[in-house]
């Protein structure tokens, strides 16, 4: 028997957590991430549909 193939468990436990976890994070960024210019331009078009539909109230006075 040869000493010089020994490996150790841990290091490659720790680099499977390492490599789940930002395979974790990649999905995420994917899944929710959404740059800036994404985020005004939702929230504009959220507003301008507020207003408009605000605009076609009755008022029940």
């Amino acid at each position: 028997m040869s000493t010089d193939n020994v490996t150790n468990l841990n290091q490659f436990r720790k680099q499977k957590a390492r490599a789940d976890k930002r395979a974790e994070g990649d999905q995420n960024a994917v899944k929710f991430g959404r740059t800036k210019a994404q985020k005004a331009l939702e929230a504009a078009q959220k507003a301008k549909a507020k207003s408009e539909l605000d605009a076609h109230k009755r008022d029940d006075t």
